[in-house]
């Protein structure tokens, strides 16, 4: 039964996959399976092409099949799967499928399998660069928005503001004070320098002016004015 059981999957297999599927030998063949991109992946690529190599024990499908994964000859390295790195991984996935199939023919059911799992293992990777990448955006829009932003204010802040506002302004009440008693000095020697005595007056020539500026009983005679009595 096991043989006859073989044959008929094989020619259901080759109805599904008349291109995907490649003979290894009689009881021995592989299945290409193209694999589906992340949505929105920052890196984009072709999309990937894995083989799912099937070998048939004498006892299968009461036995699990004899399986490997594969890449084709040249592949380019893909950046969400290297199937160098990641087939223990893959084939590990695949046993609890091969557990709940067991004694049925399950090839089918197992190329669906590994076509999951691999692209969830890519999307997995492709959302862990996304959300580096949108750390690092976040990141750098809190450290200019920090740019913008004030203190926040509490009791302590306020405090501490006040502390230094008044002192600030004891700080301009006293320049300004000192500026004022600096103009004042000033002020006041400018005009101790402007009076003149009467002899100042006569050698420098401005007593005749002071006549002229002064009326009333405080001012001087004019010197040529006045008059010798015997």
């Amino acid at each position: 039964m096991g043989r006859e059981d073989q044959v008929e999957e094989r020619e259901v297999l080759d109805s599904i996959f008349p291109d995907e599927i490649f003979d290894i030998s009689e009881t021995a063949y592989k299945v290409s399976i193209t694999l589906e991109n992340p949505e929105h992946d920052p890196e984009e690529s072709e999309q990937p092409v894995i083989y799912l190599e099937v070998s048939y024990p004498e006892e299968y499908p009461d036995v699990a099949p004899e399986l490997n994964i594969s890449c084709p000859p040249n592949a380019p390295r893909y950046p969400r799967i290297d199937i160098q790195e990641d087939r223990d991984q893959l084939l590990e996935s695949l046993q609890e499928t091969i557990e709940e199939n067991m004694g049925m023919a399950m090839v089918f059911t197992l190329v669906s399998a590994l076509k999951e799992s691999a692209e969830n293992l890519m999307a997995e990777r492709a959302n862990a660069v996304q959300a580096e990448i949108e750390k690092a955006a976040a990141k750098a829009e809190a450290e200019e928005n920090a740019k913008f932003q004030g203190t926040p204010v509490n009791r302590e802040t306020f405090l501490a503001w006040m502390e230094r506002f008044q002192k600030e302004m004891q700080e301009e009440e006293q320049r300004q004070k000192e500026e004022k008693e600096a103009e004042d000095k000033k002020k006041k020697s400018g005009k101790e320098e402007k009076k003149l005595t009467g002899r100042q007056l006569w050698e420098r020539g401005l007593a005749g002016k002071a006549d002229d500026e002064e009326e009333g009983e405080d001012a001087m005679p004019a010197v040529d004015k006045l008059k010798v009595t015997a």
